[in-house]
């Protein structure tokens, strides 16, 4: 249990990066698939390579920045659907993760990585692990929250929201969904670069499948916690992962077959969108609904009040 919420916790980064495009973007991006292996395989060569880890984690954000722009470019200046764009940069990856490692796998157990000193101390499978992992998940967490509430952040939410409007203020939305693309991927690439190390290997396969893992932890987060504000929503994102990740390890736990996995997690994510649609779970709490709501019955209370007045 305790290795799937620090797996939970790696991978929240790339939620992370799912919630950039898939929420404030609104655009559904593909290139996670193949950008997370991009991260994990830049990582992994700069490594052997004899590179220090830290600097390789920033050619894997570097290099799933690239990735990025270049569904931008195809989505804004080629004029092409945006999941046909990344589609084609997926594709487009897959050979080039291939042509960066060389082969189809990349060891790095004998390598000097993050979590060598971790592994040295035996403190990987402990909760000082998962203290340690968590506190880098609230650094990104905050650092996308931070940027968000920033001018450039607030224009990239505009984007995704009403493009038309923001457009009438001169912002570009070319621009801004060409940058929000290239920071989504870029921390996609990290958590692949990251989740390489503590795995010990690199493969090339080792990225399928994370667009919907990417999107059942913001699911889940957001169907528990909600979306009403940035903080809660990215907050929930993060937690997603880690129920994320547990869930499969219960799933694991109670026979299931590990080929089984890309299956269970369509069906979490199919049960995920149409839980919150059933009119049970439709109430919420009064404590939960928004300030805008919770104004807008006051002031027909009042208004009724003035009237019988």
């Amino acid at each position: 249990m305790i290795g799937a919420i620090e797996l939970g916790l790696l991978y929240a980064m790339m939620a992370l990066g799912v919630y950039l495009t898939f929420r404030i973007l609104e655009f559904a991006d593909l290139t996670v698939d193949g950008s997370f292996t991009t991260g994990a395989a830049i990582a992994a060569v700069a490594i052997v390579g004899g590179v220090n880890p830290w600097l390789a984690v920033l050619f894997a954000f570097l290099g799933g920045m690239v990735a990025g722009t270049v569904t931008g470019l195809l989505n804004t200046k080629g004029n092409i659907d945006g999941l046909l764009a990344g589609i084609l940069t997926q594709i487009g990856l897959y050979s080039i993760n291939l042509r960066i490692m060389g082969t189809a796998n990349i060891s790095l157990l004998r390598e000097p990585t993050l979590m060598s000193g971790l592994k040295d101390a035996e403190l990987l499978g402990t909760w000082w692990a998962v203290g340690i992992f968590l506190f880098l998940a609230l650094f990104v967490l905050a650092a996308v929250i931070w940027f968000l509430h920033t001018n450039v952040g607030l224009a990239m939410r505009a984007t995704g929201d009403n493009p038309e409007m923001i457009s009438s203020f001169g912002a570009s939305i070319d621009g801004m969904k060409i940058l929000g693309l290239a920071l989504s991927n870029g921390m996609v690439a990290v958590s692949g670069a990251l989740v390489a190390q503590y795995q010990g290997y690199a493969d090339i396969g080792m990225g399928i499948g994370m667009i919907v893992a990417g999107l059942a932890s913001v699911i889940i987060g957001q169907a528990i916690f909600g979306r009403l504000t940035i903080l809660r929503a990215a907050t929930a994102v993060v937690v997603g992962a880690v129920l994320y990740r547990l869930v499969i390890y219960a799933a694991l736990l109670v026979g299931l077959d590990p080929n089984d996995m890309k299956l269970v997690s369509a069906v979490i994510v199919v049960l995920a969108l149409l839980i919150p649609q059933i009119k049970l779970f439709k109430r919420v709490p009064k404590r939960f609904r928004s300030a805008t709501e919770v104004e807008v019955r006051d002031s027909a209370t009042v208004g009724s009040i003035e009237r019988e007045a």
